[in-house]
């Protein structure tokens, strides 16, 4: 397992600190040989405590057995740290990281300079040398959204960083029109891939399913992932579903609740707070899904999507940083999966394991042939609307409220929507993140290694 694989080779890298480059070692090598036992990835992220619903969701759509299923969340999960590792050591080196296998046990990280391999091997990744660094193509595909701004790009809807490629993708139903917007958009040739493709995007609304609400009386969604703000109630859900004021009502017809915020297009999100009869709890469609935090899964992770249509159905993550052409207008920012979805499900939540990963925004096929959805990183809603995500409790080493008399001091605060690369303070020293998550108490950079690197 991928596991086993990488403490090997980091304890192999321990003992051979020349291989390693600057920033590659990690927090634990700082750290007398007195420390306590920190938990695992797969441990923080509780993996374990998958349900058996999402399992048996995973099992049937990606084809695997039970054991299988659980090696691969546990993989995933270690594998997202030590690609945030690999990301802060390589700087502007790094250019993406995947994992790929039935059980996600190989992990491969890419990288402009050649000098670096040998770091990369010493943590268990394999490693690619490529032509351009992450940071490059963001800021062509940025390009490619300011372009798109001011253009009609139906015939050319999807665009995306491929890490795996290497490029600069534009998913196009005429190759011309794809042409023509990276032209506009001022891209060099040897940074993009045009794919010809039928696909017509569309949000996913309008019909009834088991864990739905409806707008207004009239339209129908499904429920993203309850949330609170301050002592409010709610949940997050898909901007396309509904605008600000927009009343809300349940799969049971009570009144349920009000648009708070919405924005669509542009971004995909949206918040309801619900009313004093309504509970926000850390589950997903009454399955025994339970949702631990919001800690960003890397390329190539397995994701399994909740909706009212259409149920649990399973996939894996093929592109982060996607923008989207519907009729409606041009979303960035979401992620692009191989989930199925259908009308409907728009607003479900998208998870990882036990990590909350977005709201289904919009795709296209359905769930007898097989198709394309892209979903609403939750963070961002988190951030924008100053919202917490419901989880099921403290992680390890809960150290108390803030301003208890133990309280450590730093910058670092529950609630906080960290981005990989943040720097804080906690307890006197410094760290960087090194996934993308929503903090919350037990989950204190000193014993989340898996999310936070000392430096």
């Amino acid at each position: 397992m991928l596991q086993r694989h990488l403490r090997a080779a980091c304890a192999a890298a321990a003992a051979a600190g020349a291989l390693l480059v600057a920033g590659l070692s990690g927090s634990a090598s700082a750290q007398p040989s007195t420390s306590p036992v920190l938990p695992t990835a797969a441990e923080t992220l509780r993996t374990a405590d998958t349900s058996p619903a999402l399992l048996g969701a995973l099992q049937r759509d990606l084809g695997l057995d039970r054991r299988q299923a659980q090696r691969r969340l546990a993989n995933e999960a270690e594998a997202g740290s030590v690609a945030g590792r690999l990301r802060a050591g390589l700087g502007e080196d790094f250019a993406g990281a995947w994992v790929r296998g039935a059980e996600s046990d190989t992990l491969t990280v890419a990288t402009t300079d050649p000098a670096d391999v040998p770091a990369i091997r010493a943590r268990g990744a394999d490693a690619v040398v490529v032509d351009h660094s992450l940071a490059e193509l963001d800021a062509a595909k940025a390009r490619v959204d300011r372009a798109a701004a001011h253009r009609v790009t139906t015939a050319s809807p999807v665009w995306y960083v491929d890490v795996r490629s290497n490029t600069l993708v534009v998913q196009a139903i005429r190759a011309d029109a794809a042409r023509s917007l990276l032209a506009a958009a001022r891209v060099d040739a040897s940074l993009a891939r045009i794919v010809k493709s039928a696909e017509h995007p569309r949000p996913l609304y309008d019909l009834r399913g088991g864990d739905a609400y409806y707008i207004d009386n009239s339209s129908r969604c499904s429920i993203g992932f309850p949330v609170t703000r301050d002592t409010q109630q709610g949940f997050a859900t898909a901007g396309h579903c509904g605008r600000a004021g927009s009343s809300t009502t349940g799969s049971n017809r009570v009144a349920q609740g009000t648009f708070q915020a919405s924005v669509f297009p542009g971004n995909d999100m949206a918040w309801v707070a619900a009313g004093a009869n309504w509970t926000a709890t850390p589950y997903v469609n009454g399955s025994g899904v339970q949702v631990a935090g919001s800690a960003q899964a890397p390329v190539g992770s397995s994701v399994c999507r909740s909706g009212s249509t259409t149920g649990w159905h399973c996939g894996t993550v093929q592109q982060l940083n996607t923008s989207v052409t519907y009729q409606e207008g041009t979303v960035t920012g979401v992620t692009r999966t191989s989930v199925c979805a259908e009308p409907g499900d728009s607003g479900g939540s998208f998870i990882s394991g036990s990590q909350a990963q977005g709201v289904t925004s919009g795709g296209s096929g359905n769930c007898t042939s097989g198709g394309t959805t892209f979903f609403q990183p939750v963070n961002p809603i988190l951030q924008s609307y100053g919202l917490t995500l419901k989880t099921t409790g403290s992680g390890p080493g809960d150290p108390g409220d803030p301003g208890d008399p133990g309280d450590p001091g730093g910058t670092w605060s529950a609630g906080t929507v960290y981005q990989a690369g943040d720097t804080v303070t906690y307890g006197g020293a410094s760290y960087r993140c090194l996934q993308g998550h929503q903090a919350q108490p037990g989950w204190e950079p000193p014993n989340t290694p898996a999310l936070w690197q000392r430096v």
